[in-house]
């Protein structure tokens, strides 16, 4: 038998080294102590960081947010009957992203953008990621780009802009929804990419949302999240994140969309509840020191972009509901410290039958005329304040003291404006349509016919319109601005419609 020699095992070692690969990778991974609804407990992933992603061993995946010393608290975002104490976590080293882009457009989805209308998977080509810093103030433009949202009373006295984050609020039942509804209505045929995230709700009022805009052909352009009651709290606390992240894409990309949250309250309530459970200390209504943060982080996300970005736009209108119109509340305080500005819905007006109930004492936009066409803001620029001192003249009134000839004037001129500005559900106005109606109502052509024969004037006017000058209501459209020109044609035409209609 020969004897190896030592240079030949010398090579042999040498190829084997060689030939080895070091396939080994290191893993940050922990084990779960306990689970309870919806939340995980986990000793161990050192260097997590709070929003990091983490899986399961079955699978399931969650989201880090409670950094402790000795634990992890991670919320569970899929089904955790299958996670057990004991069991390994492991980080994935990315942020929670969820799919955005047109393949969104008509479909109904989770908080995760997984569909819930049974029409398929969505396309995950594009995602962006849950949570994003908002836009730094030199990246901003100041919002003055009008979004008519249709609705007279809003348009004419408490404009929205593109970019512009205003808040509903009020109570339950008195319409806040139904503004919002109509508002991405009155989106058709306009650029804008609408999102409607509902926090909350049921699931029959999120189906009725839902068929309302199949109704009027508003899906094509909408996508809707829905986190119902039903849904855990970490999907109803998410929810808003996701429509954020949807509305982003477009803002970023130069267009531009609207955001609507329905409604933060029960967002914070599901933050609250979840909060508890990770045993972070409460503070005041329970609600954890962060509250404020928890919507002003999101609220921030909407600007209008400046030229060099793009000028995209991302509005948002996030939705508080009050108790027994109590807005000192926490939550409610919190933010309307935050967007810039607020339509305010009053129970006491909405059950006299005044729809939409707009308190315009309380309502405000801190954008102002910014965010108006020039002939909504030439016709209702002082249609707020009249308003508001008709509301003053009409308490006194109550008194039953003699009016003089200019008292008695005004409450009979805001009598019939508040009666003008109702408008029933579904029915949004074009910006010719509010102007033709405003001329009418701000120039006293109402003054002399009865309140109950106001509605039947509206409607008779806007068909009398195209008969009597076809061109009008386009040359409105197209140029929203009041000249002298527009000025007299809208003239003739209140002249001569007054002469033919009968109270």
């Amino acid at each position: 038998m020969s004897k190896l020699r030592s240079d030949e095992i010398a090579s042999a070692l040498q190829q084997a080294l060689d030939r080895h690969s070091d396939n080994l990778q290191l893993e940050s991974i922990g084990t779960v102590i306990q689970v309870r609804d919806g939340i995980a407990e986990v000793y161990g992933l050192d260097g997590v960081s709070a929003g990091e992603m983490v899986e399961f061993e079955g699978g399931e995946r969650g989201l880090a947010l409670n950094l402790n010393e000795e634990s992890v608290g991670v919320i569970i975002l899929d089904n955790f009957e299958g996670i057990k104490e004991g069991g390994v976590v492991k980080r994935l080293n990315r942020q929670l992203e969820i799919p955005v882009g047109n393949t969104l457009l008509g479909r109904v989805v989770d908080a995760l953008g997984r569909p819930l209308d049974g029409k398929g998977e969505i396309s995950k080509e594009q995602t962006r990621p849950i949570e994003f810093v908002a836009p730094r103030v030199l990246e901003r433009k100041g919002v003055h780009e009008p979004l008519q949202t249709g609705i007279k009373a809003i348009d004419a006295m408490v404009p929205i802009g593109r970019g512009q984050r205003e808040l509903v609020i009020g109570d339950r039942q008195i319409g806040k929804t139904a503004i919002l509804i109509d508002t991405i209505i009155n989106q058709k045929d306009t650029d804008v990419h609408c999102i409607y995230v509902a926090i909350g709700q049921k699931g029959s009022a999120v189906k009725e949302v839902v068929e309302a805009l199949e109704a009027h052909d508003a899906m094509s352009y909408t996508t809707v999240v829905s986190a119902p009651a039903s849904a855990p709290a970490t999907l109803q606390f998410l929810a808003p994140y996701a429509g954020a992240a949807m509305g982003e894409h477009y803002m970023f990309g130069g267009e531009h969309s609207l955001v609507i949250y329905d409604d933060l309250s029960k967002q914070a309530n599901a933050y609250r509840e979840v909060s508890l459970l990770l045993r972070r200390p409460p503070g005041r209504e329970a609600f954890p020191g962060d509250v404020f943060y928890l919507h002003s982080r999101l609220l921030e996300r909407a600007a209008k972009m400046s030229d060099e970005k793009g000028a995209g736009s991302m509005t948002a209108l996030p939705v508080i509901e009050t108790l027994e119109g109590n807005e000192t509340a926490y939550i409610p305080t919190n933010v309307i410290s935050i967007t810039d500005g607020q339509i305010f819905l009053f129970p006491g007006l909405f059950n006299s039958g005044i729809k939409p109930a707009i308190n315009v004492g309380l309502s405000v936009s801190r954008v102002g005329g910014n965010a108006q066409t020039g002939i909504i803001k030439k016709l209702g620029g002082n249609l707020r304040l009249e308003l508001a001192q008709f509301r003053e003249i009409e308490a006194f009134a109550k008194f039953g003291s003699d009016l003089d000839a200019r008292t008695q004037a005004r409450l009979t001129r805001g009598q019939r404006m508040v009666e003008l500005l109702k408008q029933g559900q579904f029915a949004p106005l074009s910006v010719s349509h509010q102007a033709v109606v405003l001329y009418a109502g701000t120039n006293g052509y109402l003054d002399s016919f009865p309140i109950a024969s106001v509605g039947r004037f509206e409607r008779e006017l806007l068909a009398f319109a195209p008969t009597f000058d076809a061109d009008l209501l386009p040359t409105i459209q197209k140029e929203p601005k009041l000249t002298e020109e527009i000025g007299e044609r809208l003239k003739k035409l209140l002249d001569a419609f007054v002469k033919g209609f009968e109270a």
